[in-house]
């Protein structure tokens, strides 16, 4: 490695390479924006169609169906879900892995356009919405205050969104909790009646006048000049000019007839903030930018803005996501730091200080490169960028500590530094590049992970792949260089041991080198002995965890730090009885306590993006966000389990925790998909399976998207009466409209509003109710004629959202495992109980949810770790050139694999298919490479020393390569062991926290590499050796069976001629 010599002779340049490509991490970890959760493109679009007054059943026909024909026919789809409602039409389109999110959006657009001519004229603009993990807001802003009127609230907010909206940072603020401004002409019918105008009239009068007119213009031959009408409605006092009719005495207005006043459209639901009525802005950022920055530049603007408002106005941050992301990423740091600490001490304890220090600065010097890329590709700080860093903490010095322990024991021998570390090179760049690319190999497949969770995911083997081509940058090129600078030659210094192996006087040795020569000596006399108690070992473990497990789950259990509740009930209830529902359950959250902030929404409808959308009774929810945890009795898990008692048992009121979600977005962890032709069939299917959820033990959150019991009034027109007498359909709508929302007449858009304000005409709020409407009349021209007349009123049976899954009608039922219990087991107990029942045969039954996602998921890490294995079995075949040697060094996999399980027994953790999945990838690149470095070195001991016996170069080979192979394990496992002990120890912050949120979400990850690696590198030392050994032990085995056969067949051959 005539290059190492060449970098050594031309130290200057080498270290102002080393300082630029360190500054440059610097200047790039300053770069890159701080975010909570990756920003994942989730392969969805949105479509939505109003449509006023519609019915759920016509909303289905007119609306859903003809565009989810067209949708059907796009590339790439996966699923289409969509939501009938009153009012609405909801379809949500999913995308496969090969999802290009610009081309889908612009394919559904086209999609819609194409459609729009087969849905009602009558139907408003379809929306088309792409969706993204950036639209949940990172900062809630609530405006309130007591005495503030409704308008106030609403300017005020209005004002702030506007300001907020200026940052370019910031993608959306939108406003909850406002109503929509509108121009109410309420009429008079006393004063109607006395002039004798019909409605008819009234309506047509005001339509006719608020007309933008295109006059045109005048071509003299000397000019031209263009024409105007003025007669569009700009202020509200040109509503009340509007003639209507003209009689005898004069010209009968507007002004005569109805009371004009600007209001707003009555309230179909109510947003309140720390137990008061308020108006909030949800601020969302824009994908690729900071969340501390965005979050303090909103802040300034609001503390800026706010100055000219009243005194009695109250500004507050909800649900800042800044504090924990800040917490999360500071704490994680500390623990790295800590980590750091551990592994420099153990590496300047085992190898001296000059030695330890050289290899410590690999850590640095390899996050340093690792930022330089994940800046450049575009990737946010965010924990899995973490993730990736943790992992890599472990694996990154091995190399370092390989190169630099070789040259260390060289230079005791009376080598010169800079010799030294040439010959290290030499003898350790194959083992170390080997060691690097297999644990790359193991790494590699989850880069094609697909689906949501591939994307969340695709942060981790990266950022690992950085932080590891670091490390093998400094372990090959500026570790050699930084060692020949800072080291000393060190003749005579304990050399007794390292004499002692190489001269193979094992039985002289003394300390730990010599207990293990002597385990070694054991091992290679006993090599089958020895392999076959590992393989019993290994096999009871499997035996024992098959029967003793704590089973399985998708993602980690994690301390909440936020939580909601969703409050559901039944029945006909207007918006402000909703609002007090809603008000009394956050009561008795409020009481609880230990609350920082809460926001709770009030109101019927609402959709979700998780499977089945929400539940048709779903009339509120909360937003919780808990006090700091420090200043706190109860844990986050305890205090969830505090609101939820608190809000059991109110009457006619389901209200249920919706806990803080974590990981890839699943919804519930356990939903149900019931599907077929028949609504009856599927309702009460979906009734009788929510109702033994509700029965098992275990289970939490219970709730089904079976239609609601409730009541909707059908007023059906008897045409052919209506017909007699003058009347028809549209008249009827006309005037049952006025007493309900109002007749929309016109728009107009005054100076001091953004957006158009309606016209609206309706009757004062006496006259509205279901009473009055036998008392309508309609105008005709015999007259006024009573509706009764030709009119039926009935109460019908409320149909509520019907929801279709690619064309079929589906219902869902989902719940949540309780504080210690596993989805999987009760996912198996209801497909138990479901076998022993009769289910409707049009009634088709899929578990999906965080079940699907599971399995999807241990599929996926199934594959990767099989092409892992094969990836790492090609290099290994290629550098030794056997495939005896590479199928020893993979059998440390499945021992660490093994070690895994065994920890899992240990600390009673369930195995989860994301984190303990991906620790045993992780250990699969990890403890291959103390094999490698063994037979490496085997090979090197018995191709220079052709003369020893085979036992001598085992135990040489292991005497020798003990240190390097404690040091790499240890290193990993001691970095790693608070964690894994769920112990959080932030040095930098100087802190140590038990069971608290970032040990919690990692403990799982590091105990399954710490228990993994200890144990694979318990039997890696023992076994391996036996396995180099095993293929002579067999030849001498047969050959003994062999002679004895030989003799036993003279035997019978003397036997036979003495007879």
């Amino acid at each position: 490695m005539n290059f190492i010599g060449g970098a050594i002779d031309r130290t200057r340049t080498v270290l102002s390479l080393l300082a630029a490509i360190m500054f440059a991490g610097i200047v790039s970890y300053s770069l890159i924006p701080i975010e909570a959760d990756p920003d994942v493109a989730i392969p969805i679009i949105f479509v939505m169609i109003p449509h006023e007054g519609i019915s759920p059943e016509d909303s289905e026909r007119l609306l859903s169906r003809p565009m989810e024909l067209e949708l059907r026919t796009l590339e790439g789809v996966k699923d289409i879900n969509s939501y009938s409602a009153e009012g609405a039409a909801t379809l949500i389109i999913e995308f496969d892995s090969s999802f290009d999110q610009d081309q889908a959006v612009a394919d559904v657009r086209e999609a819609v356009d194409t459609a729009k001519a087969k849905i009602p004229s009558t139907a408003e603009e379809p929306i088309v919405k792409e969706v993204s993990a950036a639209d949940f807001p990172i900062i809630t802003i609530s405006v309130g205050g007591e005495g503030i009127t409704d308008r106030t609230r609403f300017r005020i907010a209005r004002q702030l969104k506007d300001e907020i909206e200026g940052i370019s940072e910031v993608l959306e603020a939108r406003l909850e909790g406002n109503r929509e401004e509108m121009l109410e002409a309420v009429i008079d019918p006393a004063q109607l009646e006395a002039y004798g105008i019909s409605n008819e009239e009234l309506l047509s009068a005001v339509a006719r006048n608020n007309r933008l007119i295109a006059a045109g213009s005048v071509d003299t031959g000397r000019g031209s000049f263009s024409v105007k009408i003025p007669s569009v409605i700009e202020r509200a006092e040109d509503v009340l000019s509007i003639p209507i009719t003209a009689t005898s005495l004069g010209v009968i207005t507007l002004e005569d007839v109805v009371d004009l006043r600007r209001t707003f459209k009555d309230a179909a639901g109510y947003t309140r903030t720390n137990g008061s009525a308020a108006v909030v802005i949800e601020v969302t950022k824009r994908p690729g930018t900071s969340i501390v920055k965005v979050v303090d530049e909103i802040k300034a603007r609001v503390e800026s803005t706010r100055k000219d408002f009243p005194a009695s106005v109250e500004i507050d941050y909800i649900a800042d996501m800044t504090p924990d992301t800040v917490e999360q990423i500071s704490t994680l740091e500390g623990n790295i730091s800590t980590a750091m600490f551990l592994v420099l001490t153990v590496v300047v304890a085992t190898i001296g200080v000059r030695s330890g220090l050289l290899v410590a600065f690999g850590i640095p010097f390899s996050f340093m490169f690792a930022f330089i890329f994940v800046n450049l590709l575009g990737f946010t700080y965010n924990f899995m960028v973490m993730f990736g860093m943790l992992l890599g903490l472990g694996m990154l010095i091995d190399g370092a500590i390989v190169v630099v322990e070789l040259a260390d024991r060289e230079m005791k021998g009376g080598e010169a530094p800079r010799a030294a570390y040439i010959y290290s090179i030499r003898r350790m760049f194959l083992p170390v590049l080997a060691s690097t690319g297999t644990t790359l190999a193991a790494f590699l497949p989850l880069m094609f992970w697909p689906g949501v969770t591939g994307q969340f995911m695709k942060y981790l083997p990266v950022t690992v792949f950085a932080v590891l081509i670091g490390a093998l940058v400094y372990a090959l090129f500026f570790a050699p260089v930084l060692g020949a600078i800072i080291s000393r030659k060190q003749v005579g210094k304990d050399t007794g041991s390292t004499v002692l192996v190489d001269e193979g006087r094992f039985n002289e040795i003394t300390g730990i080198v010599g207990l293990y020569a002597r385990v070694l000596s054991f091992s290679t006399n006993r090599p089958l002995l020895v392999i076959g108690i590992a393989l019993l070992s290994m096999f009871s473990i499997v035996q024992v965890y098959s029967v003793a497990g704590n089973g399985s789950q998708f993602f980690v259990d994690v301390e909440p730090s936020f939580t909601g509740v969703n409050v559901s009930a039944r029945g006909n209830y207007s918006a402000e009885e909703l609002r007090d529902i809603v008000a009394d359950v956050e009561g008795r959250v409020l009481a609880v306590g230990d609350i920082e902030s809460v926001y709770t929404r009030s109101g019927q409808g609402g959709l979700s993006f998780g499977s089945g959308g929400t539940t048709p009774d779903r009339i509120g929810s909360m937003f919780i966000q808990m006090s700091d945890r420090r200043e706190r009795v109860l844990d986050g898990h305890e205090l969830e389990q505090a609101y939820e008692k608190a809000i059991q048992d109110i009457p006619g009121v389901r209200a249920e925790m919706r806990p803080q979600q974590m990981g890839p977005p699943v919804g519930k962890e356990i939903q149900i998909q019931l599907s077929g032709p028949d609504l009856g069939d599927l309702a009460e299917e979906a009734r009788r399976l929510s109702a033994h959820l509700r029965s098992m033990d275990g289970l939490v959150a219970v709730d089904d998207t079976a239609p609601v019991p409730g009541i909707e009034w059908q007023v059906k027109v008897d045409r052919a009466k209506a017909a007699m007498a003058g009347a028809d359909v549209s008249s009827v709508g006309a005037a049952i409209q006025l007493i309900t929302n109002g007749i929309l007449v016109g728009k107009y858009r005054p100076d001091d509003a953004e957006d158009e304000v309606d016209i609206r005409v309706r009757y004062p709020e006496e006259y509205r109710g279901i009473s009055h409407l036998d008392q309508l009349r309609v105008s005709t021209e015999g007259g006024q004629v009573p509706i009764s007349s030709f009119v039926e009123r009935e109460a019908k049976p409320k149909v509520s959202t019907i929801f279709r899954q690619n064309g079929n009608r589906v219902m869902y039922v989902r719940a949540n495992p309780a504080p210690g219990f596993l989805a999987n087991d009760k996912v198996d107990e209801i497909r138990r109980w479901l076998s022993t029942q009769e289910v409707a045969p049009s009634v088709k039954i899929i578990f999906r949810g965080a079940n699907e996602e599971q399995k999807a998921v241990g599929q996926f890490i199934g594959v990767a770790f099989t092409m892992s294995l094969i990836l790492m079995g090609i290099l290994l075949v290629t550098q030794f050139n056997s495939f005896y040697q590479a199928s020893l060094v993979l059998s440390a996999v499945v021992m660490s694999t093994v070690g895994v399980l065994l920890g899992l027994l240990i600390t009673g953790y369930a195995f989860s298919a994301i984190m303990t999945g991906i620790g045993i990838v992780a250990l699969a690149g990890i403890i291959v490479n103390n094999n490698i470095v063994l037979i490496d070195t085997f090979n090197y001991l018995r191709r220079e020393n052709p003369l020893w016996e085979l036992r001598r170069v085992i135990i040489t080979t292991g005497c020798q390569r003990l240190r390097p192979v404690f040091l790499t394990t240890f290193t990993t496992g001691f970095g790693l062991l608070p964690m894994a002990a769920g112990i959080s120890i932030d040095l930098i912050g100087r802190e140590v926290e038990v069971g608290g949120p970032v040990a919690s979400y990692w403990v799982q990850l590091a105990s399954a590499i710490v228990s993994g690696l200890s144990f694979a590198t318990v039997l890696t030392l023992i076994v391996t050796p036996s396995l180099l050994m095993a293929p002579q032990a067999i030849r001498e085995v047969l050959r003994e069976l062999e002679g004895r056969f030989r003799v036993l067949q003279k035997r019978q051959a003397l036997g036979v001629k003495k007879s």
